[in-house]
């Protein structure tokens, strides 16, 4: 059986009997002489210098998770996920993918290594763990410590290492079926693989399929409306009318006439008869657009992998394995909300359904096709090299060469956006033609191929230019575009490590090797969307590559052993050396310590300097168009002015009334912070760029006690600040630097509108911002990892198993940039639409074993956060003030625990049975206004159901 390893690195075996578990002799592995995350030095002592998380093919069984990335997401030292299954709203090259993001440090400064080789990025530097399937993987390990000096760039807040299965002899076949209990959201996954192992030789060839249907987020009701089930429709509070989330942009059609009075059309009303139309009434004719939108995407996954060994002599082998992964993620969201004004296509004073007879601006949201992205990734990984053995002097080294070429082809299918020159013409001029149809252009000068549009004809009538009776019309106005990724990694290496001499505590050891890698990446949205004819965001493509050679050092050094309060001590000191093609070389290091005072205590810390090199998005990625959430700290209902005399004052010297309002989509007044904008800001890279630099600390004890067997407890203290971190500022922390900060020259670096407008809420709003990228400021975050493991004695009913994992976040600060007078930002306990850092998470697990019989119980516990208040009825402390610089009125939300279970047995056909549920009792996480990786008032991490399932597996 495999030997797991603690995150203190203390070998547990685990029950044979565990679920899904092999016979003995069978996907079997040794632990002679491996290479443990975090070490090129191979050894057979897998108690290291630096805490490792080690997940089992066991203990992934025991999971009703099928995801890689949804698996190492629920480990204790995660962060909230990159983005999302409930991120609706996400865009760009990364939108589909599963990201883990360990320390709340983002997931461009995770690296992700397969077999201990690097895995594929997209050209923001993301690693889509959504591509590897389940049945390929013998065990993961997390090293939560940066390991530059070990892996190169990247490696800041730790490595995540995929181990596949390898000399897997026989044949296996499983299934798995699952859905919540809403009777949505199925799953189904199926895999199949088949091995052979012999004396010089092993080969194994697998395929797994899996698919996900998405969920609509009307079938929850957290996600029903835009502001959660205590704010379902839009109502009056206080005098002032509150949208609660729900959209100006309506279905139901919106006219604007010269006084910029907005009219809607009577229910069963003729949209051609002005007499038909009645003021629009916001409690009753916005639109709530969750009931458009998916809460869970869907997924779809096919595999194809295979590896092989073979033994060219005693001491030379070849290895080669190669994966094949397409993977399709669904994406809906709500009907574009279209406003003229915002594209110059006005109702024509002669159109055939203009019921005003002058030029007039609309809004109407197309909710006849909702808008969907079909984001398929391809992935083609080869690794293959020879590797070998030989003595000198009577001392064991080994050796490899080897070669890795990863490919992600990507492509992006959009529709629901608007093309806006057909849109031109069909709003243009139109008349009723002799033959009883209405077309384009006038009398003489008909516009060939046009199909005149009636906005105003709500969503449902069947009428002369609707949307919804008129499919050639649908076809007409929505195209369907096409975005292109193309990114490869390619890696020739060397690698050579042994012993160099005995010392008298032990022998001394060394790795070195050579590495040469090149990063190629373009992205390219479609040729419509990058010339700014249709209503999806403009964006330029994204093309560049860069290469660098890299060469490291590292020596085990024993110093003492056997010795009385010295059983062991030893030393690891590495450096690397990086010399990059964009911005030159960086040297990097690191110094581990292990001390052994006692048999039953491990005592352990390192110290390492880590980089992370700017990605080819980073550097050359093309401008884009945003439609950014922002908080406007002038706003008077829930921006800093409100409660800050400073920033009311700021926001009064640039004339800004103390009844401000910010504008959301869909011009009607924000509901509360983090409220997407109403119009499109650019954001760009920086040719410029610098690597970001960290700083790594980790000291901790492992205790064993020999007086209780099976009993082993860990305490790690860690620490990790990055410097010049490489930051897409936010339109926010540009309007907060200017006038929560007082920095002026921010306040250059935005544009308001002026106080002429006759729509008063359009007076004075943030029309135009240009974000780059920068390197600036710092990143610090500190904390501490507690695990115990404790298998009880077996008794006459079975053995038990505890393991108990948390992790507690002593802080999280972000200072933005390096003015003196920016001050630093207390993150942690914080949510935000950034995602959610909770200052502790903590996983306990219980399994049971009993004859062919076994059972686990899982526990994940989220810590409670605070977020900016969107109500005043719901905050629990309105003057809230933070030495951080946070002063506004906050909302407590409160901890949440989920609990999964899973029972299963072992046929005697040689099959595994196993039913189980996550979230046992459907726990519903509170509503979160801040929207943490979400586009909706819930964590995006959270469970959205209890989700049951059944697994089968057959092994021959």
């Amino acid at each position: 059986m495999r030997v797991g390893l603690l995150p203190a690195g203390i070998a547990v075996a685990l029950a044979p009997a565990f679920a899904f578990a092999q016979d003995s002799g069978k996907d079997a592995t040794t632990l002679d002489k491996i290479e443990v995350t975090g070490s090129r030095i191979r050894s057979s002592d897998i108690e290291t210098q630096q805490p490792v998380i080690s997940l089992s093919r066991a203990d992934i069984q025991r999971q009703g998770f099928t995801s890689v990335a949804d698996i190492v997401q629920n480990i204790s030292a995660a962060g909230s996920p990159a983005i999302s299954r409930a991120d609706a709203l996400s865009s760009g090259e990364e939108t589909g993918g599963q990201y883990v993001d360990l320390r709340n440090l983002g997931p461009e400064r995770t690296l992700v290594l397969i077999d201990g080789k690097r895995m594929g990025i997209t050209s923001g530097g993301y690693s889509d763990l959504a591509s590897i399937p389940t049945s390929i993987v013998e065990r993961v390990e997390v090293l939560t410590d940066g390991a530059s000096a070990i892996y190169g760039s990247d490696a800041i807040a730790g490595v995540i290492n995929i181990i596949t299965r390898k000399n897997f002899e026989g044949a296996e076949a499983s299934a798995y079926l699952g859905q919540y209990g809403q009777g949505d959201g199925t799953k189904q996954v199926y895999n199949f693989l088949l091995g052979s192992a012999g004396d010089r030789s092993a080969v194994a060839l697998g395929v797994e399929y899996s698919k996900e249907e998405p969920v609509l987020a009307k079938d929850r009701a957290f996600s029903a409306s835009g502001m959660g089930p205590s704010h379902p429709v839009p109502d009056v509070y206080q005098g002032r009318y509150r949208a609660n989330g729900w959209s100006a942009t309506t279905q139901k059609g919106r006219l604007i006439d010269g006084d910029a009075v907005s009219w809607t059309v009577n229910p069963d009303g003729d949209p051609r008869n002005f007499a038909d139309f009645h003021v629009t009434d916001p409690l009753n004719d916005y639109a709530n657009t969750n009931q458009q939108m998916f809460v869970q995407t869907g997924l779809e996954r096919t595999s194809l992998f295979a590896n092989g060994r073979f033994d060219l002599t005693d001491s030379v082998h070849f290895k080669a394995d190669a994966l094949y992964t397409h993977r399709e993620t669904l994406q809906q969201i709500a009907g574009y909300p279209f406003q003229s004004a915002a594209y110059g296509t006005p109702l024509a004073a002669d159109s055939y359904f203009n019921p005003i007879g002058e030029e007039a601006d609309f809004l109407r949201r197309t909710w006849e096709v909702p808008r969907q992205t079909l984001s398929e990734l391809t992935t083609f990984r080869f690794t293959g090299g020879f590797e070998g053995s030989f003595d000198i002097a009577d001392k064991p080294w080994d050796w490899d060469v080897g070669y890795l070429y990863n490919q992600n082809k990507g492509v992006k299918t959009g529709t629901g956006n608007l093309f806006l020159p057909r849109v031109a013409d069909a709003v243009g001029p139109s008349f009723l033609g002799s033959d009883g149809v209405v077309h384009c252009g006038t009398p003489g000068a008909v516009i060939d191929g046009c199909i005149p549009w009636n906005p105003l004809a709500a969503y449902g009538m069947s009428a002369p230019g609707s949307l919804s009776s008129d499919a050639a019309l649908r076809d007409y106005l929505f195209p369907t575009s096409h975005g292109t990724s193309d990114t490869d990694t390619t890696v020739y290496s060397a690698n050579l490590s042994g012993v160099l001499a005995t010392l008298p505590a032990g022998d001394l050891s060394l790795a070195t090797g050579f590495e040469h890698r090149r990063e190629r990446a373009l992205y390219s949205p479609d040729a419509m969307d990058q010339s700014g004819l249709t209503t999806d965001l403009a964006g330029a493509s994204t093309s560049g590559s860069y290469s660098l050679d890299e060469v490291y050092l590292e020596f085990l050094v024993p110093v003492l052993s056997d010795l009385p309060g010295a059983k062991e001590l030893t030393f690891d000191v590495a450096g690397r050396y990086s010399d990059y093609s964009t911005f030159g070389d960086t040297v990097n290091g690191k110094f581990g310590l292990k001390w052994k005072p006692t048999d039953d205590l491990l005592v352990r810390g390192t110290y390492a300097t880590g980089f992370r090199a700017p990605t080819v998005s980073d550097l050359y990625g093309g401008t884009s168009d945003t439609f950014d959430n922002l908080t406007d700290p002038c706003d008077s209902s829930f921006g800093s002015a409100k409660s800050n005399a400073d920033v009311a004052a700021r926001c009064a010297a640039d004339g800004i009334p103390s009844t401000f309002r910010q504008e959301a989509s869909g011009g009607v007044p924000a509901t509360g912070p983090g409220t997407q904008t109403n119009y499109t800001y650019l954001s760009g890279s920086n040719p410029n760029l610098m690597p970001e630099t960290s700083q790594s600390y980790t000291f901790g004890v492992v205790w064993s006690p020999s007086f209780v067997e099976g009993l082993n407890m860990s305490l790690d203290w860690w620490k990790i600040r990055i410097d010049d971190v490489i930051a897409a500022e936010t339109v926010t922390s540009i309007l907060n630097q200017c006038y929560v900060l007082g920095i002026d020259a921010s306040c250059d670096r935005f544009e308001r509108a002026g106080g002429t407008s006759k729509n008063v809420l359009k007076r004075y709003q943030v029309i135009d911002a240009t974000r780059t990228l920068i390197n600036g400021g710092y990143q610090e975050t500190a904390g501490y990892d507690f695990a115990v493991s404790y298998r009880l004695p077996e008794t006459s009913f079975g053995q038990f198993k505890i393991d108990w994992k948390s992790t507690y976040v002593d802080y999280l600060e972000y200072k933005r940039d390096n003015e003196a007078v920016t001050p630093v930002e207390q993150l942690n306990g914080w949510a935000d639409d950034d995602g959610a850092n909770f200052r502790l998470r903590s996983n306990l697990g219980l399994a049971w074993t009993y004859g062919d019989w076994s059972a686990n119980w899982n526990m994940r516990y989220y810590s409670g956060v605070k977020e900016a208040c969107a109500y005043d009825e719901s905050c629990d402390e309105p003057d809230f003030v933070s030495p951080y610089t946070r002063a506004l009125e906050v909302r407590n939300v409160g901890s949440n625990t989920f609990h999964d279970m899973q029972v299963a047995y072992r046929m005697p056909w040689n099959a595994t049975v196993a039913v189980g549920a996550n979230n046992v009792f459907d726990h519903e996480g509170p509503i979160m206004y801040s929207k943490p990786d979400s586009s909706f008032v819930y964590n995006g991490g959270f469970d959205i159901g209890r989700f049951w399932y059944l697994k089968y597996q057959q092994s021959f």
